[in-house]
């Protein structure tokens, strides 16, 4: 390993220690390596606004940066265990082209906001990833909700047969619900939108920082301002992101259920295109649908990387090495939901409907309740109506689409209002 950054003459290093501080930093930061050299190329700019650097010091800074990220990107660079983290890699690399100027790329700030802008900005991408993703599953459920408005499918409660229900409501459901996480998606970015860069380890530095060309060049929305402000968010808005991934990924979960419930043997209502399902290593009959049982055990690594970020969050204010544990849990977490999610799109789209099956589910009991409704529209007192459309003996087999097509609430099959959620989707699009 490098010299560290933080080493005093006279201090011997132990290496299982420092092994231990390091812990995973140069693997993770793998992924967050070209924010902090874009976060770095913006804080060396703002130090040649402010007289630290010289034009030429600055103008021999960015190419260095420019070139390590061209490196690091093409394979070129790899950081690995020569370096402790990220921040050392970049400065050494500095120090290593460029000497006494590459020195100077540390002035006015600290790890501590280093890593909060650079994650940050990853985030911010990660945020747009699943944005986009929640806005095509939307796209493609919505298209099916008005391809399939005549198709009738069971609809159960506590997994017993309840009413009528069609493919266009249940598509229409999922295509909101998946609008709604992309609000979600929207609503957090926008919280996460500022910018750390510049308030050091936590309680500024005495420069006068160009802290608004900063966000500006990083094209953050906002300056967070608070040096302690900055260090008391560190954890909370990873958990804000994370929850926006778990709100798709719970409705993924639940979508995943279905497809798990209605593709079984009992139920039959679907069939998976053969790439989407495994073989069995003994049983030469089976066809297992794999990826969206995989995509139902998702949700849990979101879930368990929002319990650890929230975790280590029982401490005072300031920084705390503690929190480094964060970051190993936020690229686990959004690493395996943004891929699941990323299959959706394309499973919704090729899923076939097995409509003979579907009919077979449609037993007389699923019609008592338009029964009861249409006893009391006659004026029976509701639970008078109730009573007498429980009674098996009034039950007959009845026409679903007739079913379907009365269902006028809205959003019900009969008043879909599919318009309206294309609206919602539309607005999100920008």
């Amino acid at each position: 390993m490098s010299d560290l950054l933080w080493q005093k003459s006279g201090v011997k290093v132990d290496a299982d220690i420092q092994g231990f501080l390091a812990g995973d930093d140069v693997i993770l930061d793998r992924e967050f390596m070209l924010y902090d050299i874009e976060a770095s190329r913006a804080h060396a700019q703002g130090l040649q606004r402010i007289g630290v650097l010289t034009e030429d010091e600055f103008a021999a800074i960015d190419a260095e940066l420019q070139a390590l990220a061209n490196d690091f990107a093409a394979g070129d660079f790899v950081l690995d265990e020569r370096y402790e983290d990220m921040h050392s890699a970049i400065e050494a690399r500095l120090i290593e082209r460029l000497g006494e100027t590459g020195k100077k790329i540390h002035t006015g700030r600290s790890r501590n906001d280093q890593v909060l802008v650079a994650t940050r900005l990853w985030l911010r991408d990660r945020l747009r990833q699943l944005h986009a993703l929640c806005i095509e599953s939307a796209t493609v459920a919505l298209e099916r909700a008005r391809a399939e408005k005549a198709v009738p499918l069971a609809g159960y409660t506590h997994l017993q047969r309840a009413m009528v229900s069609s493919t266009a409501m249940w598509w229409s459901a999922w295509a909101e619900s998946f609008i709604d996480d992309a609000q979600r998606a929207v609503d957090t970015y926008r919280l996460i939108d500022a910018n750390p860069l510049g308030t050091a380890a936590g309680y500024g530095v005495n420069l006068g920082l160009d802290r608004d060309h900063v966000t500006d060049a990083l094209h953050f929305g906002r300056l967070q301002l608070s040096p302690i402000g900055a260090q008391l968010s560190r954890g909370k808005f990873e958990l804000a992101a994370l929850e926006a991934l778990g709100s798709a990924m719970l409705d993924l979960r639940r979508l995943a259920w279905d497809l798990s419930l209605f593709t079984s043997g009992e139920f039959a209502f679907v069939a998976l295109p053969a790439q989407y399902t495994t073989g069995s290593s003994l049983m030469p009959n089976k066809r297992n649908p794999d990826v969206i049982e995989l995509m139902r055990a998702s949700y849990a690594s979101v879930a368990a990387a929002k319990t650890e970020i929230e975790q280590l969050l029982s401490l005072p204010s300031g920084y705390h090495r503690d929190l480094q544990f964060s970051k190993g849990a936020l690229v686990h977490g959004f690493g395996r939901g943004l891929k699941a999610l990323a299959l959706l799109p394309a499973l919704l789209r090729e899923l076939r409907w097995n409509e003979s099956a579907m009919e077979k589910a449609l037993e007389p009991s699923m019609y008592a309740t338009d029964l009861a409704i249409a006893l009391a529209r006659e004026g029976l007192p509701f639970r008078d109506a109730y009573r007498e459309a429980a009674n098996p003996a009034r039950w007959a087999q009845g026409d679903p689409q007739a079913s379907l097509n009365a269902r006028v609430s809205p959003g019900g099959h009969g008043d879909l209002r599919l318009e309206t959620l294309q609206a919602r989707l539309d607005a999100l699009r920008g």
